[in-house]
C-alpha cells in the first residue's frame, strides 16, 4: 500500500496494463487486428470448456519458462476463465520488458456469456 503512494508518476504510466472488454475483443478479432491472444488456462480448460478461435494456449505455470516464444513487438492480449490469472500473466510479462500487454476483463465466462463462438474439444 506505502509503495503505491510513493511510486513516480511515471513509473506508474509506464507499468500500466490494458483492460479490455469481451466485446472489444470480439471487435478486434473481427477486425482482424494485429494481436497475440494469449490463453493461459490449463490445456484440458482450452479444450473441453471452449477457447476463442486463433487463441495459443500457455498455461500460467508454464509463461515463466516459455516466454521467450511470444514477441515483444506485438501486442500481446491475456485471456483465462474469469481474468485472474491473464491479469497475472500480464504482470509477469511487463516484468519482463512486454510494453504491450492486455487483460481481457471477465475471460472466457464474459466471452460465453455474450453469446460468442467457442471452439472446443470432445
Amino acid at each position: 500500500m506505502f509503495r503505491q503512494l510513493f511510486r513516480n508518476p511515471r513509473e506508474t504510466q509506464a507499468n500500466h496494463i490494458g483492460t479490455m472488454t469481451v466485446q472489444e475483443l470480439k471487435a478486434q478479432l473481427d477486425a482482424h487486428t494485429p494481436m497475440v491472444l494469449v490463453d493461459v488456462r490449463q490445456p484440458e480448460e482450452f479444450a473441453y470448456d471452449g477457447h476463442v478461435a486463433g487463441a495459443r494456449l500457455l498455461p500460467l505455470p508454464m509463461l515463466a519458462m516459455r516466454m521467450n516464444e511470444l514477441p515483444k513487438d506485438q501486442p500481446i492480449v491475456c485471456i483465462c476463465r474469469s481474468g485472474n490469472r491473464s491479469q497475472v500473466a500480464c504482470e509477469m510479462l511487463q516484468r519482463h520488458g512486454f510494453t504491450n500487454v492486455t487483460n481481457v476483463v471477465g475471460g472466457m465466462v464474459a466471452w460465453q456469456r455474450a453469446g460468442y463462438p467457442m471452439n472446443r474439444q470432445r
